[in-house]
């Protein structure tokens, strides 16, 4: 999706890529067009009525998706972009219109728990796509899981919840060498930290809902990458499944995405400042952050991430089960519920029974909290834990 503003930084093109003056009104931010369907040209029994190209019903694409899609495309620095109703939408979208029975696909043992249903369970036991989970932190592990039928390599880097990190430009050296495709759930990290197709990635993966849009009042989802792909997952997963994104959300991720570079830095500050000091304190019984010095993916992250780590950290206490619910009880200012990416700080306790448990490093067996790291000032966020966790009689440092 080439255009005018290829040429500037990153934060000029949060702000003009897909906006223009709306040649009705004469508006300079584009409108909501809340039509389900336009209008047909003078003889319309030629027409390709699966078509997404231009605008015939809003299954097929509408406007505000349209001006979405340039806008994350240039962002993700990729040649097209499909936007879906949701993160789960984009993944299901794009593994529905690549796999085919008996193809083969190498996840990431650390993944969105989507991922792990639709690979693990539902792709697997109902249309016979193979699959085999892989650490991927260690490329090697994912050469050595390959096959001659593998067609995709599926990695979420860092991945949720633990922030382990994957090597993005090695691993896919070593899906390309093998005739594979790769594609990296890019959430965590946002293409402002992270962008995957510039390092060699077929596909670049975004949960709209959490940090592009970063509000916390939208769902979407997107996939980046080269139009022949795009083009595939648009007939098969938007037009013939349905999972088009509403014109409404479409516009309110439009309008959040234009302050994430903004909210990025924030976000990158707050939670590198929070995994420091949480590291510190004597009752953690651990910090996981790509951030920290001692994150086992750390080199990984310098080399792949810029200029930050993104704003998810997870950590433990040295406490029983009850503990770990009494401190979330007492937070303020954090507010205990799932998503990320929102202006608010975000906690959820996970505790000792996940089903993906026996995939997690050993030291989140006993149960962790995932945090998202608002946009709050940090000396609040840290006062709201340090308080929690005297509440709960927990030994704290400054």
């Amino acid at each position: 999706m080439p255009n005018e503003f290829d040429a500037t930084g990153f934060a000029t093109r949060a702000v003009h890529v897909g906006n223009g003056t709306d040649k009705d009104s004469g508006a300079i931010k584009r409108p909501i067009t809340m039509a389900n369907s336009y209008a047909l040209p003078y003889d319309p029994t030629d027409m390709n009525w699966s078509s997404a190209d231009g605008n015939l019903y809003t299954r097929n694409g509408g406007t505000n998706q349209k001006y979405l899609q340039e806008r994350i495309a240039s962002l993700e620095g990729g040649e097209d972009c499909v936007v879906l109703a949701s993160g789960v939408a984009a993944l299901s979208g794009l593994f529905f219109a690549l796999l085919n029975q008996g193809d083969h696909v190498i996840f990431s043992s650390v993944t969105y728990i989507a991922v792990y249903r639709l690979l693990h369970e539902l792709l697997n036991n109902k249309f016979g796509v193979e699959t085999t989970i892989v650490d991927t932190s260690d490329p090697a592990n994912v050469e050595a899981a390959l096959r001659p039928n593998t067609k995709l390599i599926h990695i979420e880097t860092p991945g949720n919840p633990t922030l382990t990190v994957s090597d993005i430009a090695a691993i896919a050296d070593i899906a390309h060498r093998h005739g594979a495709l790769l594609s990296v759930d890019n959430t965590f990290a946002s293409p402002y930290n992270q962008r995957p197709v510039e390092l060699g990635a077929d596909f670049s993966v975004e949960s709209l809902t959490k940090y592009i849009n970063g509000h916390g009042d939208a769902m979407g989802g997107a996939i980046v990458g080269k139009k022949a792909h795009l083009d595939q997952i648009r007939a098969a997963s938007q037009v013939n499944l349905g999972g088009t994104i509403s014109p409404f959300n479409a516009w309110l991720i439009m309008r959040g995405s234009v302050t994430l570079p903004l909210r990025m830095r924030q976000h990158n500050e707050n939670a590198l400042a929070t995994a420091r000091w949480l590291e510190k304190q004597p009752c953690v019984s651990f910090v996981a952050y790509p951030g920290l010095e001692s994150h086992p993916g750390h080199a990984v992250a310098v080399r792949q991430m810029s200029p930050g780590y993104g704003g998810v950290l997870s950590f433990g206490l040295k406490a029983d089960h009850d503990t770990h619910n009494r401190f979330v009880s007492y937070l303020k200012i954090v507010t205990s519920a799932v998503s990320l990416g929102h202006d608010e700080s975000l906690i959820v306790f996970l505790g000792e029974n996940d089903e993906r448990q026996y995939l997690y490093p050993v030291e989140f067996h006993n149960g962790f909290f995932r945090f998202s790291v608002g946009i709050e000032d940090i000396g609040d966020i840290l006062g709201d834990l340090k308080q929690a966790l005297i509440q709960c009689g927990l030994e704290v440092l400054e």
